[in-house]
């Protein structure tokens, strides 16, 4: 196996021609192409040079100096998939000109809908297989651990971006921009999140495994549908907070001030009222509080 790709390693120049030097690892034995316009300096016989070594895409051993990916064997970091190919895997881009990362789909969910999709990020490093080939390695539990901070209750309730990183039957594991890891329950997701795929939620609480826990769905307010958002600007607006209307009002009382039927009053007002923003008391429908991040 040729142990030297998917690495950075020293080399010796040995030959060149108009476009390329072509070096060789110590104790290695192969022979690499260097692009005489990613060489840091002019290379003669025997001149020594540091660069990452792989096999690019025309299947060609080739050094880069300029390229040097942080993705490498051993190193983990994260990769943006670019393709699908639903018999391989997915095309992973670690910042190499000509080559393309893949992940098996063997590593990857056996539901293909839940597979990553162009732009998802995925904490890879590489491997080599028997045959020489260059694989991604997905990052494991341990990794992820690894790297984690530790979270603090100021983050409760707080809008945070996550990566998803693993799924699981008891929901979904991520890992937050700020290196926080993060679980979201089935019940606080609308619909299951891809591998890798880069979601917006917000705080809930602190776990019991050194993580946050969160929810990818609106707060009450932001989820309230056109009625209930016209009666909370009503209210808000009003000099004290208060319109002379509940759910027992007559059709032509709601019509008169709102223009929609009693029973969108009553959907929008149920709604509200389970948010916690109003209530009715004496007649009149009430703003408890601003909408806010509750």
């Amino acid at each position: 196996m040729n142990e030297a790709l998917g690495s950075v390693v020293s080399a010796v120049m040995v030959d060149e021609n108009q476009d390329y030097y072509f070096v060789q690892p110590a104790r290695n034995g192969q022979t690499y192409r260097l692009a005489k316009s990613e060489a840091p300096q002019v290379l003669h016989i025997g001149g020594s040079v540091k660069g990452f070594v792989y096999e690019n895409a025309d299947h060609q051993l080739q050094m880069t100096c300029a390229h040097i990916p942080t993705v490498q064997v051993d190193h983990y970091d994260f990769g943006t998939v670019v393709g699908v190919r639903r018999d391989l895997g997915v095309f992973v881009d670690i910042g190499l000109p000509n080559k393309d990362i893949v992940v098996s789909l063997d590593d990857l969910p056996n539901l293909k809908h839940l597979w990553p999709q162009p732009g998802d990020r995925l904490l890879l490093a590489l491997r080599v297989d028997d045959h020489d080939r260059l694989w991604g390695q997905l990052a494991d539990e341990e990794i992820f651990r690894t790297i984690a901070a530790k979270p603090s209750r100021q983050l409760i309730n707080q809008d945070v971006t996550a990566t998803i990183y693993r799924l699981k039957l008891a929901g979904s594991l991520a890992l937050t921009a700020d290196y926080h890891l993060a679980f979201i329950h089935p019940s606080e997701r609308d619909q299951e999140p891809r591998l890798g795929q880069v979601v917006k939620g917000r705080v809930i609480g602190l776990s019991s495994h050194g993580g946050v826990n969160l929810s990818l769905k609106p707060r009450a307010y932001q989820a309230i549908n056109d009625d209930a958002a016209q009666i909370l600007a009503l209210l808000k607006h009003s000099q004290d907070h208060q319109l002379p209307l509940t759910d027992k009002s007559s059709p032509a009382e709601i019509k008169a001030l709102l223009g929609i039927s009693k029973g969108q009053f009553k959907r929008a007002v149920g709604h509200l009222l389970r948010a916690r923003l109003v209530n009715q008391i004496n007649g009149k429908l009430i703003l408890l509080k601003e909408p806010s991040d509750d």
